[in-house]
């Protein structure tokens, strides 16, 4: 198991910026329904039940 890096920073209401340590991604959304990008290209659509742990994540 290695170790990682990412630091969250909230930008606005339902929008935060996040770095790692090789790349850095935009999250869009609230607690049910979340799209997010990245600097390596990935895009991805999360939907959840909120408290529950339990969600479906798309990649696009």
């Amino acid at each position: 198991m290695g170790l990682r890096f990412r630091k969250s920073i909230k930008i606005a209401p339902g929008v935060r910026l996040n770095v790692g340590k090789k790349s850095m991604g935009l999250s869009v959304g609230g607690k049910g329904l979340r799209y997010s990008v990245n600097t390596n290209g990935q895009r991805r659509a999360t939907a959840g039940i909120p408290g529950t742990g339990i969600y479906y994540i798309q990649t696009l």
